[in-house]
């Protein structure tokens, strides 16, 4: 593809593109897709309770930074961060 298209930082070929209409032109299977679900995926038995946070400029940058370092998301640098310290 010439305009670099990306998904999760993975290059759009036009392979893909072509692979993924011929795949909706054979159809899709709606029960499959209805057992998928909505939204994300669950982390546990229970529904996740969401907790607002507020940090300084810094301490997101710092976090920022060492979640790229180890290829982590903000949120799963902070729980691992609270799992350690509640250990």
């Amino acid at each position: 593809m010439s305009n670099g298209e990306t998904i999760n930082g993975v290059p759009v070929t036009d392979e893909q593109i072509t692979a993924w209409a011929n795949e909706a032109e054979a159809g899709y299977d709606i029960d499959a897709l209805k057992r998928r679900g909505r939204g994300r995926p669950g982390r546990g038995a229970e529904p996740a309770q969401v907790v607002a946070l507020r940090l300084t400029v810094d301490e997101l940058a710092a976090l920022d930074a060492r979640a790229a370092r180890e290829h982590k998301s903000r949120s799963e640098l902070i729980r691992e961060a609270i799992a350690a310290y509640a250990a």
